[in-house]
């Protein structure tokens, strides 16, 4: 069974608003924080059959629009897979994104079953109309790509202002550096009517309980990851996985539901830490 956990997940979730953006009127800053989320399985398809799954995502987010943004990134995840096997999956990641999408720094090392860690190293850079990505790791190469394509801040920064103008539907083309670094994928996001901070939450977390976070709006979003190119025999695309949340305005998000095709992941919001942040409103 084909399964990967995704750096996209945790820079979608937790990423930052781009520079410019920013400053504009009504536009609420990203938030400097921690996240732990406890995951679990939701759903099983298919004939080799997920049985139960546990795990957990850390994720520090901090940085402003002159300093750019840094991520850190850990998922650790066990799948129990039919006649007592056992998978596990560990994921970290690290990342640096220009405040204007102009450069993405990333590093990312992925181990399965305890085995030897794979890693992907590079940088992205935006210049005139196509994007350079210079990997030193898992070997040296240079290539361009479609000046079209956003990083994972800028994703979400799409994905926010497309939701404060009303629309329901935004494709992206996107590069976050994950499988060999030369991924890129055709995504589909769902936009959902905006949810008021202050509206009674059937299931609570610490992000809603947060005074904080109660002026805050927030969507629930779906965004689906296709293999660029890839198109099945009837001339149709399923999505690679997809996964669903509720984005706060400020970049928070909370109630994941990763979806693998063969299997469902919940994602619950256990812990939030709110960091101390610089002022960056008067960076040039």
């Amino acid at each position: 069974m084909a399964y990967r956990f995704r750096t996209s997940l945790g820079v979608l979730a937790i990423a930052a608003l781009a520079c410019g953006p920013a400053k504009a009127a009504g536009v609420v800053p990203f938030l400097p924080h921690q996240a732990l989320y406890d995951l679990s399985l939701a759903k099983s398809r298919g004939s080799n059959k997920v049985e139960s799954a546990r795990g957990r995502i850390l994720y520090n987010f901090s940085g402003n629009a002159c300093e750019g943004y840094t991520s850190e990134f850990r998922q650790v995840s066990e799948l129990a897979i039919g006649d007592g096997k056992l998978m596990l999956s560990d994921l970290r990641s690290s990342s640096w994104e220009d405040g204007a999408g102009k450069s993405y720094r990333f590093n990312i090392e992925t181990s399965t079953n305890g085995g030897h860690p794979v890693p992907i190293d590079g940088l992205a850079e935006r210049t005139g109309d196509h994007i350079t990505v210079k990997l030193k790791q898992p070997e040296a190469k240079t290539f361009t790509i479609d000046g079209s394509t956003v990083f994972p801040t800028q994703q979400i920064e799409r994905i926010i202002a497309a939701a404060k103008q009303g629309k329901s539907l935004l494709e992206l083309n996107v590069y976050d550096g994950s499988d060999n670094g030369e991924k890129i994928y055709n995504t589909l996001t769902v936009i959902g009517q905006p949810i008021p901070g202050d509206k009674t939450v059937a299931s609570p977390d610490p992000s809603t309980e947060n005074q904080q976070m109660k002026s805050l709006t927030r969507w629930p979003v779906t965004v689906s990851y296709y293999d660029s190119g890839a198109k099945d025999k009837d001339g149709e695309q399923t999505p690679v996985y997809s996964m669903s949340f509720e984005l706060y305005e400020n970049g928070v998000s909370r109630g994941l539901v990763l979806d693998y095709n063969d299997f469902v992941i919940s994602g619950v919001l256990s812990k939030f830490d709110i960091k101390d942040s610089k002022d960056a409103e008067h960076c040039h």
